[in-house]
């Protein structure tokens, strides 16, 4: 592990997922920790974590960005002390507030998404754990039905400025970089040590775009799409079938 992204989700953590990709470095997103730790994750909720128990969650990572490890970002560094942390932050907790509020609401909005992590065994293998996740970092519940989600944006903020202020006060400063994605490669690529890329600093999920570049993007995203589909065209084959059968039957 070389570092520790320690920012809650919707401070740039899509771009800063795709700066270290095109830096060349390993990363364990949200749907790989989900997905590839559900495990893992299930049992740092009912039991409790150890320094045993994230160094070999994270052993062969470069980095590790969003959800739920931003959450455990000190007990990840008591795992891996030489590790750099980046805490990536927005202008102010009213800014990161609404557009937290609007992912959900986009996501909650995407009906192809959320068939997919409803019926599907990659959504299903992410989702538990998502489930667990958010009442536990947010305060926001995520009801059975997908029927929409409770947000207390009191709470919301609370969370974000009681995390960040733990983030400022306890990480080693000489291992802490306090950063915005508005702030391009320099500060960066001199924190890691590393020459500033001939190409744009990337600007991931704007305006809530997520699941569109997942889909695009990301192997496990794509993998539960494409169990989707097959789903969804055994449902229509199967529908095709009963409806006349039935016809026949109750015609009769």
């Amino acid at each position: 592990m070389k570092v520790i992204m320690a920012g809650y989700n919707k401070t740039g953590t899509k771009s800063m997922s795709a700066a270290f990709r095109q830096l060349g470095y390993t990363v364990f997103d949200f749907m790989e920790s989900f997905y590839l730790h559900r495990d893992e994750w299930d049992e740092i909720y009912s039991k409790g974590g150890s320094t045993e128990l994230f160094r070999r969650m994270y052993e062969n990572i470069d980095v590790v960005v969003d959800m739920p490890a931003f959450y455990f970002w000190k007990e990840i560094h008591e795992a891996f002390p030489e590790a750099k942390i980046i805490l990536t932050i927005r202008d102010n907790e009213d800014s990161w507030v609404k557009s937290f509020a609007h992912q959900l609401r986009t996501t909650n909005g995407n009906m192809m998404y959320n068939f997919a992590r409803t019926v599907t065994p990659t959504g299903r293998r992410a989702t538990d754990t998502i489930r667990h996740s958010r009442p536990v970092m947010y305060g926001v519940l995520m009801p059975h039905n997908w029927s929409g989600y409770q947000i207390n944006e009191t709470i919301l903020k609370i969370k974000y400025r009681e995390h960040n202020a733990d983030v400022l006060q306890n990480a080693p400063k000489d291992k802490l970089l306090v950063f915005r994605v508005q702030e391009g490669w320099e500060p960066l690529c001199k924190f890691l040590g590393v020459d500033v890329p001939d190409i744009p600093f990337p600007h991931k999920n704007i305006k809530g775009c997520l699941h569109q570049d997942q889909a695009q993007n990301n192997p496990i995203m794509m993998k539960m799409l494409f169990e989707a589909k097959v789903a969804l065209f055994l449902l229509v084959s199967l529908g095709a079938i009963l409806v006349p059968v039935c016809f026949i039957a109750f015609g009769n």
